[in-house]
Formats: structure tokens, C-alpha cells, sequence
């Protein structure tokens, strides 16, 4: 008998998010909807909004007061200055600027356009952003902790976002929280189906996957905000999100 076939399974349904809300009692309920029930093994991959929702990372800019430093940098890049300080307090360092763009590397070690803050598919008016969340991994875990309390199954947990590529167009997903799945696998020193010895192959699976959930999500209006995998081999993975992240001593472009 080979291998199960990798299957990927979209969650409608799932009502707009608020502060506060139970994940994962909404993402319970979408699957059972869909007649679907975690079993070992399964993956749930999930959008970083729904997470940030969730716990409250929702700011109104009518609340923020920017620093001389934010409004500077808003002259030079043509941003609203209250975005800007938001900005800054998410960011270790500042990287690239232009006008209508700021790159940084945020605390979390991404490097993102705007420190990942985003007004898409947020509700509320204009001056409302959303924040990464807190501690991605730390709520990747306590998502898979609760699943776990209310379904008996503890599955692997992805958190994703949608990021741009400095040398590529467009964005694709990455995950920026995950457990229950190995985000980095090291081939060297295995052998290719010549008996080549591998010297350099590392693989992303937790980004590949992430990759591929976006493109069931979407990023316009199909309010699909989750994605279920079903036949991946299993795993009790520990690493977290950041383990793909290159050291500052082996990059040669920042």
C-alpha cells in the first residue's frame, strides 16, 4: 500500500472574526460543516488575520501620536505618520525606503513591507490596521492545545501570511507560526536516484505548504481564512516558524 494521497480541504463559512472569539470552536464548526473531522495527522493552516482578529492586534490610528523619528520618515516615504510609528514600534530596523514604502525586519525576524500591518479585510473605517500577531508560535500552539481539549486530536498548526519576494513580483504565503510540522528539513547527505550524494538541499515544507494554502485562500473577498490538510506524514515537530530565517552571517543582501 503507498502513500495516502495529500489532500487540501478549504473552511468557509467561518464568520467575520472579533476580538476575543473561541478559533477553535469557529474552525470546529466549519469543518463539521463540511463533514470533515480532525484526524491524526491533519493539518490546519490558518490566515494570521483570523489569528490577529482574534487576539485583539485590531489599532486605530486615531489613537496613535508619531514620534519625530515617524515623521520624518512619513515626508520621505508619503505615508500617513501614525502608520509610520506603528511601523517602527513592530520593527527592529528599518532596511529600504521609497516613497510609499517602507521595508523592515520585523521584531519577529520577517523581512516585510510595512511591518506586515495591513488594512485589508479589516473591518471598521480607514484609520483601522491589523498587527501580526504577538507571538505567532505561541499561538500556533495554543490553537493545536485547545483543539486538542475539544476533539481529542492534536493537529498541526500553521500560521501564514501573504509576503512579497524582493526578487520576484507578487506575494506568496509563508508561514510565520507553526508546531505539529517540520518548517526546515536538512537532505544533506543523502542521495539523489543516482547516489549523488546531496550537498546543499534544505527544504521549506512549512512555507511550501503555507504556498499552497494561499492559493485555496485568496486574498481578495472568498473569505476562506483556514485550510485543512489531510496525508501528510506525521510529525510532533517543535521547530518554530523562525527556524528558515537566515542568520545575519550568511546573508550577503541586508
Amino acid at each position: 500500500m503507498g502513500e495516502p494521497d495529500l489532500a487540501l480541504h478549504r473552511l468557509g463559512g467561518i464568520p467575520l472574526v472579533e476580538p476575543g472569539d473561541n478559533l477553535p470552536t469557529l474552525l470546529q464548526t466549519a469543518m463539521r460543516e463540511q463533514g470533515l473531522h480532525l484526524q491524526p495527522g491533519d493539518l490546519l493552516i490558518i490566515a494570521q488575520k483570523i489569528v490577529s482578529k482574534a487576539e485583539g492586534r485590531i489599532v486605530n490610528l486615531k489613537d496613535i501620536k508619531p514620534s519625530e523619528q515617524a515623521q520624518s520618515l512619513a515626508k520621505e516615504t508619503d505615508k500617513d505618520p501614525r502608520l509610520v510609528e506603528l511601523i517602527l514600534r513592530e520593527s527592529s530596523r528599518v532596511l529600504r525606503t521609497r516613497p510609499g514604502l517602507i521595508i523592515v525586519e520585523h521584531r519577529l525576524g520577517l523581512i516585510l513591507a510595512n511591518a506586515g500591518i495591513d488594512r485589508s479585510n479589516v473591518g471598521g473605517d480607514e484609520d483601522t490596521v491589523l498587527l501580526l500577531p504577538e507571538d505567532p508560535d505561541r499561538s500556533a500552539t495554543q490553537l493545536r492545545t485547545e483543539l486538542a481539549a475539544v476533539t481529542g486530536v492534536a493537529p498541526g498548526v500553521l500560521i501564514i501570511d501573504s509576503i512579497g519576494r524582493p526578487w520576484r513580483l507578487g506575494t506568496t504565503g509563508v508561514a510565520i507560526g507553526a508546531v505539529g510540522v517540520p518548517v526546515l528539513t536538512d537532505l544533506r547527505g543523502e542521495q539523489d536516484m543516482f547516489a549523488r550524494e546531496l550537498q546543499v538541499a534544505e527544504i521549506a515544507p512549512a512555507d511550501s505548504l503555507a504556498a499552497a494554502a494561499a492559493l485555496l485562500m485568496g486574498e481578495g473577498a472568498e473569505a476562506i481564512p483556514a485550510v485543512l490538510v489531510r496525508g501528510l506524514p506525521p510529525s510532533d515537530s517543535r521547530q518554530p516558524a523562525a527556524t528558515v530565517l537566515r542568520p545575519g552571517h550568511e546573508d550577503l543582501f541586508k
